[in-house]
């Protein structure tokens, strides 16, 4: 998308340096938000994911979800080996 195609609404925001939430983001925000409301003393990082994942509304949300976390897992697992630190869970 090039400059001269930007409402001027997504201008501003690019000019703002403003960065809008994903997809998967805003789902596993709501999800995080709901279940917290109903377990009060906490709520598993998975039990957040799988919720947000439900609520995806189509296949391309799902496909743009999956590839962000297929990121943050590679990232996180360079940052342990840049650390000498053993693979596994977060």
């Amino acid at each position: 998308m090039s400059a001269r195609d930007l409402t001027a609404f997504e201008a501003l925001l690019r000019a703002s340096d403003v960065r809008l939430p994903s997809v998967w983001q805003a789902a596993f925000d709501m999800a995080e938000a709901e279940l917290s409301e109903v377990c009060p003393w906490g709520v598993d990082v998975l039990d957040i994911a799988r919720a947000a994942w439900d609520c995806l509304p189509d296949e391309k949300a799902r496909d743009e979800a999956l590839d962000q976390l297929f990121y943050a897992w590679w990232e996180a697992e360079q940052d342990r080996k840049a650390h000498g630190q053993a693979g596994g869970a977060l």
